[in-house]
């Protein structure tokens, strides 16, 4: 048992410069590699989530200039609606005046030839009425032969 023990101390020490190196290995790869690829990582990270929450406030922004355009579009609207509106009624009240002085004056017009119809069915009837008195005198005169009194 003590040759096992006495191999077993010697490959230890033949083994224990090579433990110390991947020690030493291990620090400086952690340190010299290790070290600067988790800073690259990390700020790569940091740059993709920057980049994202920046994305995300750029679509945020967009979104809400979008909707104030939108409401600015809608007041714009209504806005054209009143005042399309509003020309329509002036339109209707102009109309409606056109057609009010327009029967006016239809209305004056036919007034004025009844009253002028009036006129001269009552100058008509004095011209008949003068002119029936002769003939009835004629027609008395022609059947009785005489003149009438």
């Amino acid at each position: 048992m003590d040759s096992t023990l006495q191999a077993l101390s010697g490959l230890l020490l033949t083994a224990l410069p090579t433990f110390f190196l991947v020690i030493v290995l291990h620090f400086y790869l952690k340190s010299a590699f290790f070290g600067p690829m988790e800073k690259v990582m990390k700020a790569r990270h940091d740059a993709t989530d920057g980049a994202k929450q920046s994305a995300g406030k750029s679509l945020a922004a967009a979104e809400a200039k979008a909707s104030q355009y939108e409401a600015a579009i809608r007041l714009a609207r209504g806005e054209i609606y009143q005042e399309q509106e509003k020309l329509r009624r002036e339109l209707q009240e102009q109309r409606a005046a056109t057609v009010r002085a327009a029967r006016i004056g239809v209305e004056a017009l036919v007034k004025d030839a009844k009253l002028g119809l009036a006129q001269e069915m009552a100058a008509a009837r004095v011209v008949l009425d003068a002119e029936v008195t002769a003939i009835a005198d004629r027609i008395v005169e022609s059947i009785l032969g005489r003149r009438a009194a």
